[in-house]
């Protein structure tokens, strides 16, 4: 199958995409900062440059695109042009965040993930209880917490 764009039009939009600051990121940065937590973001000096890094918790918080990141969910499909390059880049991807989130665990810090598909699509919980379970796992001691939509997406990779 062909791309319905022109290889101008798709490098347009591809260029248009951004890797900060991106809508699911805003939500629940907001939504999190509404129930009184405070964040740094994209800390240069942890692997990953985590979205939301909480010191006073020791943990850390991905928001992932399921696309980018290769969560296995309705929002993600293998593209059909240029398959692979797509499947080297996605790979890689899947690679490099299993590698930082183990770097992060062994250095002690706790990490979380929240997929897009918790806050879009029709799996979607909803930003504000997606927000209650980040907020509610700050609070506790445990090592690890993903957020995807109420369908279960499967990862290519796990913690």
């Amino acid at each position: 199958m062909t791309d319905v764009h022109s290889p101008d039009i798709r490098r347009k939009n591809m260029a248009a995409i951004k890797g900060k600051n991106t809508k699911p990121e805003l939500l629940i940065r907001s939504a999190l900062h509404k129930l009184g937590f405070r964040y740094s973001l994209q800390n240069k000096r942890l692997p990953g440059n985590p979205d939301l890094y909480f010191r006073k918790h020791n943990a850390v918080l991905f928001v992932h695109g399921c696309f980018w990141h290769g969560h296995g969910c309705h929002l993600f499909k293998w593209p059909k042009t240029r398959e692979d390059f797509w499947r080297e880049k996605i790979t890689a991807n899947v690679e490099r965040d299993a590698r930082n989130i183990e770097a992060l665990i062994s250095s002690g810090i706790r990490v979380g993930v929240v997929w897009e598909c918790a806050l879009k699509g029709r799996t979607a919980s909803g930003v504000d209880r997606v927000a209650d379970r980040c907020a509610g796992w700050l609070e506790t001691q445990d090592r690890n917490l993903e957020i995807h939509g109420d369908e279960k997406g499967i990862p290519l990779r796990l913690f």
